[in-house]
C-alpha cells in the first residue's frame, strides 16, 4: 500500500505508574501516538502532561474532562487520527498488558492486507484472574454466534490495527459502547460491514501497575446488553451474513481444485 501511515492511539484513565514505561516502549518503533487522558485524577494529568512535553515531537495528548469510559477515549482518539491524515491505528492499552514488541508484527500484517482489521488472539501468562479468563469464552460463543461465524477467536483483546477509512465510517453512522463493552462491539460491527478480520496471537500479561478499571457487575450488565443488541441485529442481517459464508466457501472450494 503506497499510502500507509499508521500511528499509536492509547486511552489513558489513572495509569501514571504505567504509562512512562508503555511510552519508552513504543518509542522504540518510531511512530507518532496519540494518548487520551480519559478525565484522570489530578496525578496521571500531571503526568501525561509531563510525558506530552518531553515527547512533543511524537505524542499529542488530548485529554476528555470527565470520564466516558474507555471506548469513548478510543473513539476519539480514532477520530482525531483520521483529523491527522494517518490510514490505519494502533490501539493499545495504557497498563502494560500488551507486548509492545509485536507491532512491526501487526503493521506489517496490516500493510499486507489494508483493509483488514488486524487484532490481537492473547496469550496469557499466569497473571490473568481466572475469573476474567473463563468468562471471555462465554463472549467468545455469543460472537460466534451473532457473526454466524468463527472468524473472530478472541473480541476483547484491546492491541489491534484500525483501518481508519471504514472504522471512522462506521462510528459516523452508529453509536457503540463506550466502556468494556467497545472492543468485541466495533469488531463485530466491522465484520457485518464486510471487514476482513485477522487475528495474530500475542502474549498478554495482567497489568504493570496492577491497576484493573473492570468494574465486574457494571461492565458484565454491559457487555450482557451488548450481546443481546447484537443478536436482534444479527437475525434481520442473517441471510446476508449466511450467503456472505456460502460465497466464501464456494471460493475455497474453488480455489483448492484450481492448485
Amino acid at each position: 500500500m503506497s499510502d500507509f501511515r499508521p500511528c499509536i492511539v492509547v486511552p489513558v484513565y489513572n495509569h501514571e505508574h504505567a504509562i512512562a514505561r508503555v511510552l519508552g516502549q513504543i518509542e522504540a518503533h518510531a511512530l507518532p501516538c496519540i494518548l487520551v487522558d480519559d478525565g484522570s485524577a489530578e496525578s496521571c494529568r500531571q503526568a501525561l502532561v509531563a510525558l506530552a512535553d518531553a515527547n512533543s515531537g511524537w505524542v499529542t495528548l488530548h485529554r476528555h474532562p470527565s470520564n466516558q469510559g474507555k471506548g469513548g477515549a478510543v473513539c476519539t482518539a480514532l477520530r482525531l487520527a483520521g483529523e491527522l491524515g494517518y490510514t490505519h491505528a494502533v490501539q493499545i492499552d495504557a497498563d502494560g498488558q500488551h507486548d509492545t514488541r509485536d507491532i512491526p508484527r501487526f503493521l506489517e500484517a496490516a500493510r499486507a492486507e489494508p483493509q483488514a482489521l488486524v487484532s490481537g488472539a492473547p496469550v496469557y501468562d499466569d497473571s490473568v484472574p481466572k475469573g476474567r479468563l473463563y468468562g471471555r469464552y462465554l463472549t467468545h460463543v455469543w460472537i460466534w454466534i451473532n457473526t454466524l461465524s468463527l472468524d473472530i477467536r478472541d473480541s476483547m483483546c484491546g492491541f489491534r490495527v484500525y483501518p481508519l477509512a471504514s472504522t471512522l465510517a462506521l462510528l459516523a453512522r452508529c453509536r457503540l459502547g463506550q466502556r468494556m463493552d467497545f472492543d468485541p462491539e466495533i469488531m463485530v460491527r466491522l465484520h457485518w460491514a464486510g471487514v476482513p478480520v485477522r487475528q495474530l496471537p500475542t502474549a498478554v500479561s495482567y497489568p504493570l501497575d496492577g491497576v484493573s478499571h473492570f468494574a465486574l457487575w457494571r461492565d458484565n450488565a454491559l457487555i450482557s446488553g451488548m450481546h443481546a443488541r447484537l443478536f436482534f441485529g444479527m437475525l434481520w442481517r442473517s441471510p446476508r451474513l449466511v450467503w456472505r459464508n456460502i460465497r466464501r466457501n464456494i471460493r475455497r472450494t474453488i480455489a483448492r481444485k484450481t492448485r
